[in-house]
Protein backbone atom coordinates (compact mmCIF):
# COMPACT_ATOMS: atom_id res chain seq x y z
CA UNK A 1 0.00 0.00 0.00
CA UNK A 2 1.20 3.70 -0.71
CA UNK A 3 1.23 6.65 1.20
CA UNK A 4 0.05 9.86 -0.51
CA UNK A 5 2.31 12.81 -0.64
CA UNK A 6 2.02 15.24 1.99
CA UNK A 7 -0.38 18.19 1.19
CA UNK A 8 1.56 21.18 0.05
CA UNK A 9 1.81 24.17 2.52
CA UNK A 10 -0.33 26.86 2.21
CA UNK A 11 1.56 30.07 0.72
CA UNK A 12 2.61 32.30 3.56
CA UNK A 13 1.55 29.92 6.17
CA UNK A 14 4.53 29.54 8.76
CA UNK A 15 6.51 32.79 7.96
CA UNK A 16 8.63 33.53 10.96
CA UNK A 17 7.55 37.06 11.19
CA UNK A 18 9.35 38.02 14.44
CA UNK A 19 12.84 36.51 14.00
CA UNK A 20 12.16 37.61 10.36
CA UNK A 21 11.45 41.29 11.32
CA UNK A 22 14.05 41.16 13.67
CA UNK A 23 16.90 39.97 11.26
CA UNK A 24 15.70 42.91 8.76
CA UNK A 25 16.08 45.33 11.77
CA UNK A 26 19.60 44.18 12.64
CA UNK A 27 21.14 43.67 9.24
CA UNK A 28 19.35 47.70 8.31
CA UNK A 29 21.40 48.54 11.39
CA UNK A 30 24.56 47.07 10.00
CA UNK A 31 23.95 48.13 6.52
CA UNK A 32 22.96 51.94 7.38
CA UNK A 33 26.10 52.30 9.83
CA UNK A 34 28.65 51.05 6.86
CA UNK A 35 27.20 53.41 4.60
CA UNK A 36 27.08 56.43 6.62
CA UNK A 37 30.71 55.61 8.23
CA UNK A 38 32.22 54.94 4.31
CA UNK A 39 30.39 57.78 2.98
CA UNK A 40 31.28 60.12 5.23
CA UNK A 41 35.17 58.93 5.29
CA UNK A 42 35.09 59.32 1.63
CA UNK A 43 33.59 62.93 1.89
CA UNK A 44 36.49 63.80 3.86
CA UNK A 45 38.47 63.00 0.91
CA UNK A 46 36.41 64.32 -2.08
CA UNK A 47 32.40 64.30 -1.58
CA UNK A 48 32.13 63.53 -5.22
CA UNK A 49 34.38 60.49 -5.25
CA UNK A 50 32.43 59.79 -2.09
CA UNK A 51 28.86 59.38 -4.52
CA UNK A 52 30.42 57.47 -6.96
CA UNK A 53 31.83 54.92 -4.86
CA UNK A 54 28.67 54.56 -3.02
CA UNK A 55 27.09 53.94 -6.42
CA UNK A 56 29.80 51.47 -7.16
CA UNK A 57 29.72 49.37 -4.14
CA UNK A 58 25.31 49.19 -4.22
CA UNK A 59 25.20 48.34 -8.17
CA UNK A 60 27.85 45.60 -7.64
CA UNK A 61 25.77 44.09 -4.27
CA UNK A 62 22.49 44.48 -6.10
CA UNK A 63 22.66 41.58 -8.97
CA UNK A 64 23.55 38.81 -5.92
CA UNK A 65 21.36 40.28 -2.96
CA UNK A 66 18.63 40.81 -5.96
CA UNK A 67 19.00 36.96 -7.17
CA UNK A 68 18.57 35.70 -2.64
CA UNK A 69 15.27 37.51 -2.64
CA UNK A 70 13.77 34.45 -3.26
CA UNK A 71 15.39 32.56 -0.35
CA UNK A 72 13.74 31.78 2.69
CA UNK A 73 15.81 32.62 5.20
CA UNK A 74 18.41 35.26 3.25
CA UNK A 75 15.01 37.19 1.73
CA UNK A 76 14.95 39.24 5.01
CA UNK A 77 18.66 40.12 4.99
CA UNK A 78 17.74 41.70 1.82
CA UNK A 79 15.27 43.95 2.84
CA UNK A 80 17.57 44.98 5.40
CA UNK A 81 20.13 45.48 3.37
CA UNK A 82 17.99 47.95 1.00
CA UNK A 83 16.30 49.77 4.08
CA UNK A 84 19.70 49.88 5.47
CA UNK A 85 21.39 51.32 2.35
CA UNK A 86 18.25 53.91 1.71
CA UNK A 87 18.52 54.97 5.40
CA UNK A 88 22.26 55.73 5.30
CA UNK A 89 22.58 57.20 2.38
CA UNK A 90 19.84 59.69 4.01
CA UNK A 91 21.62 60.27 6.62
CA UNK A 92 24.57 60.87 5.04
CA UNK A 93 22.93 63.29 2.77
CA UNK A 94 21.14 65.22 6.01
CA UNK A 95 24.61 65.18 7.48
CA UNK A 96 26.49 67.03 4.67
CA UNK A 97 23.58 69.76 4.38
Amino acid sequence: MTVPPAPRPVSGAGVPWFTGLLVTGFTAVVVATAVIAFGTQLARINAVLAVFLELVVVAGVAPTAWRFRRTPVWRWVVYGMGVGVLVGWIAAIAGAG
